[in-house]
């Protein structure tokens, strides 16, 4: 063997030793990233797992979530069935029993109220000439208005003409049932009323006049102050009506 033949021996050997050490060095890697694919395998199917399992208990957990809703709203109308009973019986001094019927329409769960009497159901809207109507109508707006954030909303109800349909011997006890719920919730209740003002005088705060004015059109007098009539004299234009909350 000439020495030429050595020296591309040497060549050789030191090609194949540079070629083992790249190979090794990808080999450590390869060996690395099948480390982590295996780990993340794992990961994966252990996350799979998981997913079979709350499937596997999820149409339990919402039937029991759905019937928990069912119940809590059950629980809820009830209490509105037996507060709007009691106004209606207290203010109508009759027997009979504010009531609901749940539907679903158009995928939206639909309520509605109606009245049972001795001589059967009663349509709310013409039960007793419109008076139950009114009755109802306010008893749920109070009840609205108190489970809303008073963070957000201020505690503060406008009953526009909300004793139309009662006869004048009830509006008395109509007032009174207003004033006490509005007190005891902490609400400020403007009422807008055709009625004579002798009918609920007692139960105001503030009673307030609308007079027409040839020089204003229309103007505004504080009537009444806690029952007693005020010696305001001065009269102002009814532009607009703001209510301060004491």
């Amino acid at each position: 063997m000439t020495p030429a033949d050595h020296t591309d021996s040497a060549g050789e050997l030191t090609a194949l030793s540079r070629q083992l050490r790249e190979l090794s060095r990808r080999l450590d890697r390869l060996e690395a990233r099948a480390g982590q694919a295996h780990a993340q395998l794992a990961e994966q199917r252990q996350a799979v797992a998981e997913v079979e399992a709350f499937l596997d208990v999820a149409p339990r957990a919402q039937e029991l979530l759905d019937e928990l809703t069912r119940r809590l709203f059950d629980e809820m109308l009830g209490d509105v069935e037996s507060t709007l009973t009691q106004a209606i019986r207290e203010i109508l001094g009759q027997e009979r029993q504010a009531r609901t019927r749940r539907s679903v329409k158009d995928g939206r769960l639909a309520i509605e109220f109606y009245i049972e009497s001795p001589e059967g159901e009663e349509d709310i809207r013409r039960g007793q000439g419109g008076s139950v109507c009114n009755i109802v109508s306010a008893g749920l707006r109070l009840i609205a208005l108190s489970q809303l954030d008073q963070a957000r909303h201020r505690p503060f109800l406008v009953l526009d003409e909300g004793d139309c349909w009662l006869k004048p011997d009830l509006v008395p006890r109509f007032m009174d049932l207003v004033a006490r719920t509005a007190k005891a919730l902490g609400l400020q209740v403007l009422v807008i009323s055709h009625h004579p003002m002798d009918l609920f005088a007692l139960k105001a705060d503030r009673i307030f006049g609308l007079a027409p004015s040839r020089e204003h059109g229309v103007v505004l007098d504080c009537i009444l102050e806690h029952g007693r009539k005020t010696q305001r004299q001065h009269q102002e234009p009814a532009r607009g009506l703001q209510v301060e909350q004491h």
